[in-house]
């Protein structure tokens, strides 16, 4: 299966072997070995079966299984990611982002590269400090540059709720009002996914409901799954930094323990990302995968792992309703 999307170029790059050594095209059952673009994760292809390697720059990798997935009628449930896909936030995020590796530089004026932002969004906050500064400044630590981002995070967050911050930080995504109501009107449930810490994806959603007029998101969502909370000086953390997307975890818990829907019927799900590492993420926990453009799932290469892929959330709709 991976071979004939690679086949097809939608963005898989072939390799002679994993990365870490452990598999190499035409040994050991082997067929063929491939990429990602954006290099966060390995496919193993032994035919009928693949395996993917999702690697990590904090140093625990850990190999999945491919999961066949086919979109089954009539849908049970919609997992939606947050970021790009149900609110437009990526602009503030990556901006925090480059705002900490000019803190760490002193450098004010400092900018990113075009080809810095496939690596500086749908990732755990560790993942993208750890690329910049092993690119812009390897002399400056992880420790001090996650102070520094969640130091400016706490600064930004606070002047929007004051109504000082910068404009429309958080907007929702067109369509998202019709969207949401029509998938209730149906019946399906809908659960909302994000990597994003908790102090971080809360007020964007509190926002775009705000904006939409859709009341309490904690009263709409079946249930809603975030990466928790930090581990900060004196206060306790939880698993969030390391097991993000592309990881299958935060959409597996999704499914089965905040939607009560079995694995073994996980073809009546279905996930809606807009990024390469949530893509991913989906397919590793056995689920079909709808792309929504405007992330980086084509720059990072994740197209050929999409059912399909729409250009807005209408499009999507017009895809999974009855």
């Amino acid at each position: 299966m991976i071979k004939e999307l690679s086949i097809k170029n939608f963005g898989l790059v072939s390799l002679d072997k994993c990365s870490d050594g452990q598999f190499e095209s035409g040994k050991d059952g082997v067929e063929a070995v491939f990429s990602t673009a954006d290099k966060k994760v390995e496919f193993i292809s032994f035919g009928k079966n693949t395996l993917a390697y999702v690697k990590s720059s904090i140093g625990y990798p850990a190999y999945y299984p491919l999961h066949q997935a086919k979109i089954t009628k009539p849908i049970k449930a919609v997992m939606m990611d947050l970021d790009g896909t149900s609110v437009k936030s990526e602009e503030f995020w990556i901006w925090i982002i480059e705002m900490t590796i000019a803190s760490l530089l002193d450098k004010p004026a400092f900018q990113f590269e075009e080809d810095d932002l496939p690596f500086v969004s749908g990732h755990s906050v560790s993942e993208h400090l750890l690329y910049c500064i092993e690119k812009y400044c390897p002399d400056r630590s992880l420790e001090l540059g996650r102070k520094l981002y969640f130091a400016h995070t706490d600064r930004e967050l606070r002047k929007i709720s004051e109504g000082k911050g910068r404009m429309n930080a958080f907007t929702p995504v067109d369509g998202l009002r019709e969207f949401l109501k029509e998938l209730k009107a149906n019946k399906i449930k809908v659960g909302l996914v994000t990597s994003g810490l908790y102090e971080k994806a809360w007020p964007e959603i509190l926002s775009a409901f705000h904006t939409i007029g859709m009341g309490s998101p904690e009263e709409f969502y079946d249930a809603i799954i975030t990466a928790g909370y930090p581990l900060r000086d004196g206060k306790a953390g939880t698993l969030g930094e390391l097991s993000p997307k592309p990881h299958p975890w935060l959409y597996a818990e999704m499914a089965a323990v905040g939607l009560k829907i079995p694995f073994e019927e996980r073809n009546s799900v279905i996930g809606i990302e807009d990024s390469a590492a949530g893509v991913c993420a989906i397919r590793l926990a056995g689920f079909s995968a709808i792309g929504l453009a405007g992330g980086n799932i084509v720059s990072g290469g994740t197209l050929g792992l999409c059912d399909h892929y729409c250009a807005t959330l209408e499009d999507v709709w017009n895809v999974i309703k009855p």
